[in-house]
């Protein structure tokens, strides 16, 4: 799913690459604040809470717990009873409990916290309860079937055969390319994955799992194109600005933009130099959302223009669009 990058200059690229890993989190200044003040002033009050909430045993020692998007939403914080077992990016919206008790019945429930720190609500709690723990090392045999279809521009409907397996299947596993997205129960065949951008290509493959936690192979990839057209305006970043300085013995190019406001934290950009990919950009927790800012070699030499674009890897694991471009000369500006 990511693009390989593509040299725009012989020698520095590998320089920038390296710079761009490291520098993600440690020179930049700090998506799935937009808040302002505290309860009843002019940024309203706390997140909503989660609505849509799902839970499904995974395996005898798992649960797959999802819901549905909360706005202006920076982390998911999610609770078994009343302990908080994991914080997850607003991006995500799903995540699988591990080291669970076989034959255990659970509840859990799920709140958003907005990038002012603000804590909402808890969910409805939901239930579910892991299967008895078997001593199993055959994996279930692969989905077969694999069919899809769209659902309107922002979902697909999955469809596939049952596995089998020796003692039961208990969940299966819905990938989109290599990320899991969406879990349901081994007793369902089906499933909707949502979340998703007008006029894309998307790649799934669905994978079952039983008690013991065996995966089977992937089933045929179904690849599905939702309708309509995303010319890229939303999701590409805005303000982007170029310039140029020069520092040991070479020039340097300094962008800044402000990220887009999309589903979820944007933790990953591709910079374009002169029309091709040059780099990838990837930030761990500490990725921007106010203002990006990144500087990087361009060579040594004086009078040099670049076409400098942007874009954002975006929560459903496709790029954004570009930002509109920029030129910027070595040399001028310092």
């Amino acid at each position: 799913m990511r693009d390989a990058p593509v040299p725009a200059v012989p020698a520095p690229v590998p320089v920038l690459r390296r710079c761009a890993l490291l520098c993600g989190t440690l020179v930049l200044v700090t998506s799935c604040g937009w808040g302002m003040g505290d309860d009843g002033d002019e940024g309203g009050g706390p997140p909503g809470a989660p609505t849509g909430v799902t839970a499904e045993a995974g395996s005898a020692t798992t649960v797959h717990v999802m819901w549905n998007a909360v706005d202006g939403v920076e982390t998911y914080e999610l609770y078994r009873g009343g302990t908080l077992v994991k914080k997850v990016e607003a991006s995500d919206r799903m995540v699988d409990v591990t080291r669970l008790r076989p034959s255990t019945a659970y509840a859990f429930t799920v709140r958003a916290r907005d990038a002012d720190g603000r804590l909402g609500p808890r969910s409805q709690e939901v239930r579910a309860t892991t299967p008895a723990a078997v001593a199993d090392d055959s994996a279930p045999t692969r989905p077969a079937d694999a069919r899809g279809r769209v659902a309107g521009s922002r979902a697909v409907q999955l469809t596939w055969s049952a596995a089998t397996d020796d003692r039961g299947v208990v969940s299966y596993d819905v990938y989109q390319g290599g990320t899991k997205v969406h879990s349901v129960g081994g007793g369902q065949t089906a499933a909707v994955v949502t979340g998703l951008r007008a006029g894309t290509r998307y790649s799934f493959t669905v994978r079952a799992r039983d008690a013991a936690d065996n995966v089977s192979p992937a089933g045929a990839t179904v690849r599905l194109t939702t309708p309509g057209s995303d010319d890229g305006r939303a999701t590409a970043p805005t303000g982007l600005r170029a310039a140029s300085h020069h520092a040991d013995g070479g020039y340097h190019i300094d962008l800044t933009w402000t990220p887009p406001r999309t589903d979820g934290l944007v933790t990953e950009y591709q910079i374009h130099l002169d029309g091709r990919p040059a780099t990838s950009l990837v930030y761990g927790a500490d990725a921007p959302r106010d203002r990006a800012e990144y500087s990087f070699y361009a060579g040594p030499e004086a009078g040099v223009t670049h076409r400098v674009r942007v874009r954002a890897r975006l929560s459903d694991g496709t790029w954004g669009g570009l930002s509109a471009e920029r030129k910027v000369t070595t040399g001028d500006g310092g």
